[in-house]
């Protein structure tokens, strides 16, 4: 059997760059995947430009930007290796990148460049098994023993980097959880998060024809209220407004959407009354929005005519159908297009700043396969470089 100071399972962003930085600290170290290519998250996030961190995340407002049963347990790693240490990495590697969108950083050239350099530094020290199957991890007299398809590899730690269940076209299992159940660690519940969410049919007859339109919305859920592009789709609705919002999101829970945010489409249609107000009330609304998305507000409304033959209550009626739209989802698009998995192992099972196991001296767990959740725009996989970053300080 084949000793080493670390096995870390997964190839994917917590994987490599723990790998990648214990290697740095001179451990020798071997990364197993079952794929047969690393980093392909790495590689497909952002339209393939890597959406790599978001320097808009400070230690003030982390706890509300990640979801967790304790929101605060990211802290540790997040303000040990930062955003700005994560940009100062990457600008060493002389890897351009700009910022899109509210701190959002992408890089100027294919993602491919991270994944390579990542590959770099594990190689200099370091071994990378790929379409290696894993199928069980076990406790040996000296430390653990990982039983592969490619035969058993001994270490001293382990780091389970394995991910959640989004995208299982890239070759998500849910193994990670598996593994720390073997272990006696407890789970917290797991679910599709930064997900489309789908309408009822009876819904979805009303708006298909919009599918195609986005434009700005501001959509709430409870006391929860963000501001963002919203999508329609053949299946319900998508765009940066409801992925985020979608980690929040159970089922039975109802949207209000403004598809107008920061007008007022009262006063507007008011305004437009006492200039030209024989036109139909669908078409002044139309000067206003998409025609497809005016006609459906007017639909619902169940108001007709022209626009001069209602008064100021019945506009406000009508602006409410666009700026307080109430709709009750049924489901997402599941992990087939999730980007994460909100839940996973409970951080009560681990410490903060080695995410290591209490119970289980030696056995890590970082990244996504973690009850740690961001936002959308960067925020996972900064807690992917975070908690990598803070595990392999202790390789």
């Amino acid at each position: 059997m084949t000793q080493y100071d670390a096995i870390i399972l997964g190839a994917g962003a917590a994987g490599l760059f723990c790998a990648a930085e214990a290697t740095r600290r001179g451990r020798r170290v071997i990364v197993l995947d079952h794929a047969q290519r690393p980093g392909e998250k790495i590689r497909i996030s952002g339209g393939g430009r890597c959406n790599f961190t978001n320097r808009e995340l400070t230690r003030q407002n982390a706890p509300e930007r990640f979801l967790s049963e304790n929101p605060r347990f990211a802290l540790s790693a997040l303000s040990r290796f930062t955003p700005a240490d994560m940009i100062a990495r990457v600008d060493a590697a002389g890897i351009a990148w700009h910022e899109k969108h509210r701190g959002q950083l992408f890089f100027d050239g294919k993602a491919w460049q991270l994944v390579d350099l990542l590959l770099a530094d594990l190689r200099a020290g370091g071994e990378i098994g790929l379409g290696c199957s894993i199928e069980t991890v076990r406790q040996g007299a000296q430390g653990f023993e990982v039983v592969t398809s490619d035969g058993i590899l001994r270490a001293a730690r382990v780091v389970v980097a394995t991910g959640g269940k989004s995208i299982p076209k890239l070759g998500a299992t849910g193994l990670g959880y598996r593994i720390a159940e073997s272990f006696g660690l407890r789970l917290t519940e797991t679910r599709p998060g930064l997900v489309p969410l789908t309408f009822a049919e009876q819904d979805l007859a009303r708006t298909a024809p919009l599918a195609g339109i986005g434009l700005p919305a501001r959509v709430s859920l409870g006391k929860r209220s963000l501001e963002e592009d919203l999508l329609f789709t053949h299946r319900g609705l998508s765009g940066p407004a409801i992925l985020q919002i979608s980690s929040y999101w159970r089922e039975g829970d109802a949207l209000t959407i403004d598809l107008a945010p920061g007008r007022d489409i009262a006063a507007e249609l008011a305004a437009i009354r006492a200039e030209t107000g024989r036109i139909a009330l669908h078409t002044a609304l139309g000067r206003l929005l998409p025609d497809k998305l005016a006609a459906l507000a007017v639909a619902q409304s169940g108001l007709s005519g022209r626009l001069a033959d209602h008064g100021n209550r019945a506009l406000a009626q009508l602006a409410a159908q666009v700026q307080a739209w109430q709709v009750r989802p049924v489901g997402s698009e599941g992990y087939r297009t999730a980007e994460v998995t909100v839940g996973g192992v409970a951080t009560e099972a681990l410490e903060a700043k080695t995410l290591e196991a209490k119970q289980v001296p030696g056995l890590h767990f970082i990244g996504e396969v973690v009850d740690v959740t961001g936002w959308l725009g960067g925020y996972n996989f900064q807690w992917a470089w975070s908690s990598a970053w803070a595990a392999a300080q202790v390789l």
